[in-house]
């Protein structure tokens, strides 16, 4: 039988229908354009950056957020490696009665033990910022896959954790990126915040970095910090009070 042009057509809606109800959505379905996260610098009437309200509203569907619906700030914390300066935070965190997320790596994971422990312990959440810290847009979809359950199980095995919120590593997603990480059981968490604090040979001057942590603070508001920053565990506990001072409270993320 020969097939018009909108009977191929139909054919092959019908076709992509069939298979959406029998195996789900096809990440190949969706677009694996690699792009690099950022809040940008302009701000609604009330402090919210406009380019986290456009993530949240583009990749909702996938269970992706830069900011919460919540009056709430999150503190997250990225954990690639172990500089000395977590368990001063944990201090920090303790004696103001604030809980984090830190965003674990494979090898921050299976190198520090008794800190991971003790965030679990002390009540903040774990999350995963994949096994090698790859960017899953330049992966397949089972290596991608791979780079997130591997650290998801080895975290389960080893501290009895099982963790629920995925940090894109390098801040690098894509639709179909942030479509498997969802399909993992995850929920991806970025930022509304976040600054150079990372290049631990380049640390910002404590005055300015305490002054712009303190001014960004919004309701919903997802905090970046490095835990290798010296200059952010110098300025925490004053962070904390100077953002509390402005009318808002912490709390971990309920997405």
């Amino acid at each position: 039988m020969l097939l018009t042009g909108r009977k191929i057509s139909a054919f092959i809606t019908g076709i992509a229908m069939i298979f959406s109800l029998c195996f789900g959505t096809s990440v190949f379905a969706l677009d694996n354009t690699l792009c690099g996260y950022g809040q940008g610098r302009e701000v609604n009437d009330e402090n919210i950056p406009l380019g986290a309200l456009m993530f949240n509203e583009q990749f909702y569907a996938q269970n992706a957020y830069a900011v919460t619906d919540s009056d709430k700030i999150v503190l997250t914390f990225d954990q690639g490696y172990e500089n000395g300066f977590t368990a001063p935070i944990l201090d920090t965190l303790k004696d103001k009665g604030v809980k984090a997320v830190f965003f674990l790596t494979g090898d921050y994971a299976k190198r520090n033990p008794q800190l991971v422990r003790r965030m679990i312990d002390e009540g903040h959440l774990i999350g995963n910022h994949g096994m090698a810290h790859a960017s899953l847009p330049k992966l397949s979809e089972a290596e991608a896959k791979e780079e997130i359950m591997s650290l998801h199980n080895y975290v389960k095995e080893e501290y009895g954790y099982e963790m629920k919120y995925f940090r894109p590593p390098c801040g690098e997603y894509s639709e179909q990126a942030l479509s498997t990480v969802k399909d993992c059981g995850y929920t991806t968490l970025v930022w509304s915040f976040a600054y150079c604090d990372w290049d631990t040979n380049d640390q910002p001057d404590v005055n300015t970095a305490l002054d712009r942590v303190s001014a960004a603070a919004h309701r919903g508001g997802i905090y970046l910090l490095h835990s290798v920053s010296e200059t952010n565990c110098k300025i925490l506990p004053q962070a904390i009070d100077n953002i509390r001072a402005a009318g808002f409270e912490f709390g971990l993320p309920e997405l």
